[in-house]
């Protein structure tokens, strides 16, 4: 309670715009703010309940997490309740939200903001046009969402069971002829199946620079035709013959534990690792990337504009951007995922924080991921999942 009161005091003396979140604060204190999030990461789950637990203590806002399978789920209960004429007591406050799913929201006015700039915690983040905290699948954020955990796609292989791995995309089609069944993917259905075949589309495209701009027939034809020659030779190599899949993350890295594939795949550069802490995967796994490098972007979270508890969201995106809950997220320990904090704006006692992090033998370090690629626009996902699903169907 006194931490909460001196912020407001400090808040309310150092100008307009100070005084304004000082309003947020004490609007927002007794709220319960329901995030709708992805719920198939144990880790990330207790992440949102200690961020639950230090947002109650410190700002007297508690958060629900509502476990979804799917961003859209939330999506679809926005669109339904202002479809309805239900501009405010939204029962979505908070959405933990990327591409395709913020295009929609976005272009259909279903957003509350600009907000971003707003937050204090703001200060710790490079909001440059181009920066990436700025742009979700190509499409300008313009202070609609706020970023939250840094995502970039790696595999990992079994080191004692794989001298060396592949070194780019096209090189998994000779890898699975000489490792029958050794590899498998999650069914493009899956975000992370999807993520694969976008991985292998930025370095197969004739022109990747196409995958910027919204998809269209004439584009889609050109810049796929590589990617579905190269998955049509790998796939008969693949885990049960191509014919089944995972259906997740979490399920083929269980396959990888159980000795069945080789090779998984992750959008969490340390979950390999955090894996290997719970005994989940064996010691001998690390991380690699392709030598060209690989997608990456961030995971953001938005405010619906009929959102009951909006000041609340406020104050938990807030918080996610503190150096506090950035370094806490990174522990290999806890989550793993890396910060989208700038190093250059914190002061030397934040930066400390970062430092003091433990490390682990497959818990890469950011220079060792190579260079990020830009992901393809919203539109190339939906069409990728939507011809991948045609092509595999019995």
């Amino acid at each position: 309670m006194r931490k909460a009161i001196a912020v407001l005091a400090m808040m309310a003396a150092a100008g307009p715009a100070a005084a304004d979140w000082a309003e947020v604060l004490e609007e927002a204190r007794g709220q319960t703010v329901y995030w709708y999030a992805w719920g198939g990461d144990a880790r990330t789950n207790g992440f949102i309940e200690w961020v639950s637990d230090q947002t109650e203590a410190a700002y007297g806002v508690r958060v629900e997490q509502v476990k979804l399978t799917d961003t859209a789920e939330a999506v679809a209960r926005v669109q339904a309740e202002i479809a309805a004429g239900q501009e405010s007591g939204g029962a979505v406050d908070l959405i933990w939200i990327n591409g395709p799913n913020f295009l929609a929201m976005k272009e259909a006015g279903l957003l509350h903001g600009p907000f971003t700039a707003d937050l204090p915690n703001a200060r710790y983040l490079d909001l440059s046009p181009e920066a990436p905290a700025s742009i979700d699948f190509t499409v300008p954020v313009e202070g609609y969402e706020s970023p939250w955990r840094l995502a970039k796609f790696v595999f990992a292989y079994d080191s004692a069971r794989v001298a060396e791995p592949p070194a780019t995309m096209a090189a998994f089609v000779d890898w699975a002829a000489a490792n029958a069944g050794r590899m498998t993917h999650p069914t493009v259905s899956n975000f992370m199946g999807a993520s694969f075949l976008k991985q292998a589309l930025v370095e197969l495209a004739p022109d990747p620079a196409v995958l910027g701009q919204p998809v269209t027939d004439a584009a889609y034809a050109a810049q796929t035709a590589p990617l579905w020659a190269w998955y049509d030779a790998l796939r008969p190599n693949l885990w049960r013959e191509g014919q089944a899949f995972p259906e997740n993350e979490s399920m083929q890295a269980q396959l990888l534990a159980d000795g069945e594939v080789d090779i998984a795949m992750f959008f969490d550069p340390a979950a390999p690792a955090a894996l290997i802490e719970q005994d989940i995967l064996p010691e001998s796994v690390r991380v690699f990337v392709p030598e060209a490098g690989s997608i990456g972007n961030i995971s953001f979270v938005a405010i619906p504009r009929n959102a009951a508890n909006r000041a609340g969201a406020m104050v938990v995106a807030d918080f996610l951007i503190s150096p506090e809950a950035q370094a806490h997220m990174q522990d290999v320990t806890v989550l793993g995922s890396y910060s989208v904090l700038d190093p250059a704006r914190l002061s030397p006692d934040e930066a400390a924080l970062f430092a003091a992090l433990p490390s682990a033998p497959a818990l890469p370090k950011l220079e060792d991921l190579g260079p990020t690629l830009p992901e393809p626009h919203a539109s190339w996902m939906t069409r990728l999942t939507e011809d991948w699903a045609a092509r595999t169907a019995p």
